[in-house]
């Protein structure tokens, strides 16, 4: 048994054999033109998931016969570049010849890390090829993204990933050697999503799981085959919504081991470090809220510090501010209070403004009462006078319940001292 996935098996070797992206690799495209002259520019490829970005780089290496590297901006720095251009230098290969340097999700790379490319890209030392799933006009460096050209790679089409699977099934050693038809494909497409590695893995998994010399594939048997092993099919999907829902119990149960084990794990998983510091400004505020207002500070500093640092390093802010969010204070007032204001707004409709607190910038309105009888809270004692701010069906509505912590307890005690018993 092949132990290779099939995506990888039926990986293209040349643009002859490659499906798909004929808008920038079709016969009179430009880069097809640059890239049987041997004259590449530097690159970035732009496109979502399994639509042939590495594969493309890949053939693109062979075909003008140059030097190949590759790192992934996951788990690489500025000391992986570094050697590699290192070892570029050492070997003479300038020129035509200079080396050809892919990155896999260089959106990863933070400024620092990208401005160590700079150097290398201007004096042809090296040829980048970076590919990105993200805008690479908010995500790649200017100086960086105006010494490449950029080319946006589609979803596949129908038709495409169609034959993709046709020829998997006629050229792949193991399954040409069965009796395989694809009776109905749209459960397969429906799984794929346009993706043609998820496409060709699912494809293997009902074969191997169905497994028989003539098989006939439908819809209903790719779906209970998917389903009955969809740990297996979505495993990193899966893993990516109960490891984060791990990681967030685990800062709100004020465990700050069991929260930097998760984060560990996310981070040798291959995580966005931004999407890991959204969810602490998230739980900064859902979790701990007004119990301690410095955790969003915190949060916020870490997301900014992930810009700029990256990976590996960003590793070192992100336990920081978890072991910080961890062991402080909590409290969920101010999230629990959004919630029954927008319940009470769903239920309510747009009630009108009193006529005390609308704005009023013409004569009409001014006429027509707009602003009348406002009190300006700062001619008060402390800053304060007793007025209304709601709708009259809502006076006295209360949805801030301060929680049991000092600092929400303090809170409760400023709006009893201010509003009496308004609010009980």
């Amino acid at each position: 048994m092949n132990l290779t996935p099939l995506a990888e098996r039926m990986r293209p070797k040349s643009l002859s054999d490659y499906i798909g992206q004929q808008h920038i690799v079709g016969s009179s495209s430009g880069l097809r033109k640059a890239v049987e002259s041997g004259n590449i520019p530097s690159m970035i490829f732009w496109g979502p998931p399994g639509v042939g970005k590495t594969t493309l780089a890949q053939i693109i290496a062979n075909t003008v016969d140059r030097p190949f590297h590759s790192l992934s901006a996951i788990n690489s720095g500025v000391k992986d570049i570094r050697e590699i251009i290192q070892k570029v230098q050492s070997t003479g290969l300038f020129g035509s010849k200079n080396a050809i340097l892919f990155i896999d999700e260089i959106h990863r790379f933070s400024k620092s890390q990208q401005d160590s490319l700079l150097g290398a890209v201007e004096k042809g030392i090296i040829t980048l090829i970076g590919a990105t799933t993200e805008n690479p006009s908010f995500e790649v460096i200017s100086a960086l993204l105006s010494r490449s050209q950029v080319y946006v790679l589609k979803h596949h089409s129908r038709e495409e990933l169609d034959q993709l699977m046709q020829r998997a099934l006629k050229e792949d050693k193991e399954l040409s050697s069965k009796n395989i038809e694809l009776v109905e494909t749209d459960a397969l497409h429906k799984i794929s999503g346009g993706d043609a590695r998820k496409l060709l893995n699912a494809l293997e998994m009902v074969i191997s799981q169905n497994d028989s010399a003539s098989l006939k594939i439908t819809n209903k048997m790719v779906n209970e085959t998917i389903q009955a092993n969809i740990a297996t099919y979505d495993k990193d999907g899966e893993q990516h919504y109960d490891i984060i829902s791990a990681f967030i119990k685990s800062i709100r149960g004020s465990d700050p081991n069991a929260a930097v084990y998760w984060l560990a794990r996310m981070i040798e998983g291959g995580e966005d470090p931004k999407f890991i510091a959204r969810r602490i400004i998230i739980s900064a505020s859902e979790d701990i809220g007004l119990a301690n207002p410095n955790a969003l500070i915190i949060a916020n500093a870490a997301f900014d510090a992930i810009a700029k640092i990256g990976w590996p390093e960003g590793r070192l802010v992100l336990s920081q501010a978890v072991i910080y969010l961890a062991t402080s204070p909590k409290g969920n007032a101010s999230y629990m209070a959004i919630g029954r204001a927008q319940k009470v707004v769903k239920e309510t409709g747009n009630l009108p403004v009193p006529l005390h607190l609308r704005n009023a910038p013409t004569t009409l309105m001014k006429d027509l009462g707009y602003g009348e009888n406002y009190k300006y809270s700062h001619d008060g004692a402390n800053n304060f006078v007793a007025q209304e701010f709601f709708p009259e069906e809502l006076s006295g509505t209360n949805f801030y319940d301060a929680g049991s912590s000092k600092r929400e307890k303090d809170i409760k005690e400023t709006i009893k001292n201010l509003w009496g018993d308004k609010y009980e």
